[in-house]
């Protein structure tokens, strides 16, 4: 078995959460990160996975010869930054088999595309992380009805969610560097998710054809003056200045090129779940069939009284956006696994190995952009958007949402 070391670019909770996979995965070797961040917790953790002995490198320059693999797991704000470096060190001479974008691929269409010019001029092989898409009940669904499919038809609705209390870091907070809120953190996860649930068996991730967007944003929880506060106070954030949206739902409608077939895809995320923790949940609907994920619903459960529960600190080790440490708590033993890290890591590893495509690219990556940005222009036209109209095509190349501009206030209402 072929090893390739990998080289981390970021040191915060999704470069952790991605080690927890890595360790589930034959044949990669973590030989260094780059971060901003500290690393000394996250550089033991690695070689307590058996990860390897990485080190932390002063720059992306001086990592990249010493890999085989970029792995870009930085805020989205520092993506453009971030691959410019790792292209001038290729463009020196050091040599990579692949690199890894984690979502969102860009903050818009325009970030996304100056991404892609310069992922070009090297010729590397790309990965775009979208978890959802390879957890493995996905799968099993998908490989469950695939004869069903066959014979019916595939799916004509499918509805995604994905929902906890709020980001872990004061920059996912923050519109104008995240790009926005909910809708730019989760509902890229929801678009992917959505649009490959209604997928044909066989088909490419990107066969269906988007046609029409429409959603709502609203700012609930996170608007009022109590939890305003909070954020200030806790992440420097000050949302009566620059507010983003803490719910989003929408709908977006696809066509089958070989049947003209419409189909539609519903999404639903918010950082106002105040219940276990993190849900991600997807059920679809075809001519005679239909099923239904959930991942609280977990086959462990475990109960903690108040008095058992007074020396507890983490109440993330039962489960990712956990709220409580004591009650009824569901546990996920393997969250990496459930989510879909370890097999998003196993298809890029083999993709770089044998040369074959993954599942899904950064020119995947940037389509899920463009819904991404199509579902803000659609709630603040408050109208559906066309994607077949060329001049709505047009005006998304250069589109910057307000709530990413920080202008959130024109859009979003804000309780006194």
């Amino acid at each position: 078995m072929q090893t390739l070391r990998y080289g981390i670019v970021g040191g915060g909770f999704v470069a952790q959460f991605h080690c927890r996979a890595l360790a589930q995965v034959r044949g990669i070797e973590v030989v260094g990160f780059v971060s901003k961040d500290p690393l000394d917790k996250l550089l033991a953790f690695a070689r307590e996975l058996g990860l390897g002995e990485p080190r932390a490198f002063p720059s992306i320059r001086e990592m990249v010869p010493h890999v085989d693999v970029v792995a870009i797991f930085a805020p989205n704000f520092a993506r453009v930054e971030v691959v410019e470096e790792l292209v001038e060190a290729v463009k020196a001479g050091a040599k990579l088999r692949g690199v890894i974008c984690e979502k969102p691929f860009a903050r818009n269409v325009a970030e996304g595309r100056r991404i892609l010019e310069l992922i070009r001029q090297i010729s590397v092989p790309t990965a775009y992380f979208e978890n959802q898409i390879h957890m493995k009940c996905i799968k099993a669904v998908r490989q469950q009805l695939g004869p069903v499919m066959q014979t019916m038809g595939p799916p004509l609705l499918a509805r995604s969610g994905e929902e906890h209390a709020g980001p872990h870091s004061g920059w996912f907070w923050d519109p104008t560097r995240q790009g926005g809120g909910v809708t730019s953190d989760m509902g890229c996860h929801c678009l992917a998710v959505g649009w490959y649930a209604l997928t044909p068996p066989g088909k490419s991730p990107r066969f269906l054809q988007p046609q029409l967007v429409s959603a709502d944003l609203s700012l609930l929880k996170w608007g009022q003056p109590r939890w305003r506060k909070e954020l200030l106070d806790r992440y420097g954030v000050d949302y009566s200045r620059t507010p983003a949206e803490d719910f989003a739902t929408g709908m977006v409608t696809y066509r089958n090129p070989d049947t003209g077939q419409l189909v539609k895809a519903q999404f639903t995320v918010s950082w106002m779940y105040d219940k276990m923790g993190l849900r991600l949940s997807l059920d679809g609907i075809g001519p005679g069939y239909a099923f239904e994920m959930n991942t609280l619903r977990s086959p462990l459960e475990v109960f903690i009284g108040d008095v058992a529960a007074a020396g507890l600190a983490d109440t993330e080790l039962a489960l990712e956006k956990a709220q409580a440490s004591r009650g009824l708590l569901a546990v996920q033993p393997n969250e990496a696994d459930l989510y879909g890290y370890t097999d998003e890591n196993v298809d890029a590893y083999e993709a770089f190995c044998t040369g074959r495509p993954p599942l899904l690219d950064w020119e995947y990556g940037q389509e899920i952009t463009r819904l991404t940005m199509a579902a803000y222009l659609s709630a603040e036209r408050r109208a559906t958007v066309d994607l077949t109209d060329p001049k709505t095509a047009q005006e998304l190349e250069n589109y910057v949402p307000l709530i990413q501009q920080g202008r959130g206030g024109e859009v979003l209402h804000l309780p006194s």
